[in-house]
Formats: C-alpha cells, sequence, structure tokens
C-alpha cells in the first residue's frame, strides 16, 4: 500500500496558483500562434492601447504570481480571505474572457480558460476548508 502524505493547505494552494501561472502563460504564448495576430500586435491595434489598460492587465496577471509566495507566508485568516477574493475575482475575468473565444482559432484558449477557472474554484474551495486548530 503506498503512503498517502497530508499536504499542508498553504503548500495547496501555492501549487495552484502555480498550476494556474503555466495556463495563462501557455494560453498567451499560443495565442501568438494565431493568424494575424503578431501583424494585429505591431499595427498597434490591439485592446491594451492605453497606459491605463496596460497597467490593469499586468496588476490582473500579477495576482496570481504573487498569491503563490503570499500562501506560503501569511498568517491563515488572512489567507484565507485573499485566497477566496483574489481566485473569486480572477474566475469572473476568466470568464468574461472566455466567452469571447469561441471560434476554431481560439478554442485552445476556451480549453485553457475552462482549465483555469477550475483551478480558481479549486483554490476557492481549498481555502474555504481551511482546517481548524484541534483543541
Amino acid at each position: 500500500m503506498l503512503e498517502n502524505y497530508s499536504v499542508n493547505v498553504k503548500i495547496k494552494l501555492a501549487g495552484l496558483w502555480t498550476s494556474l501561472m503555466f495556463l495563462y502563460i501557455y494560453g498567451d504564448y499560443f495565442e501568438l500562434y494565431t493568424p494575424n495576430k503578431v501583424e494585429y500586435m505591431l499595427n498597434a491595434d490591439v485592446i491594451l492601447n492605453s497606459p491605463a489598460k496596460l497597467f490593469a492587465a499586468s496588476f490582473i496577471l500579477a495576482l496570481p504570481a504573487l498569491m503563490i509566495s503570499l500562501s506560503l507566508t501569511l498568517r491563515p485568516k488572512i489567507n484565507k480571505l485573499l485566497n477566496i477574493v483574489v481566485a473569486g475575482l480572477l474566475t469572473i475575468v476568466v470568464g468574461l474572457v472566455i466567452s469571447t473565444s469561441l471560434t476554431p482559432w481560439y478554442a485552445f484558449y476556451f480549453f485553457y480558460g475552462v482549465l483555469e477557472i477550475g483551478i480558481t474554484v479549486w483554490i476557492i474551495v481549498t481555502a474555504l476548508k481551511w482546517p481548524k486548530v484541534r483543541l
């Protein structure tokens, strides 16, 4: 029989945030291979066409990277709350993004989005089930 060690909830959360980061990176990387994407970007006809929009996108994408280390270092109460709030926000954002990606060339993006939503929901459930101290 194989032993199944109990993994600390902080490590589970950090691992989930890390997986989410990889999916974000892969999705954005593979998007570069869609028809006319590079030309579209070079012609400055992109959605991130202002400093405010670029900062907003940068902020949203920085959240999972920060949550990896914050999940390992914050105290449990704030950690639980922050994981639920940030994962909830990103679930909504990804849901909005993938709702516009239902075309053959963006099937991969939809696929990644579904996985990302699954992971953010998993993060929320993991945080909600944070073990309590037994007295």
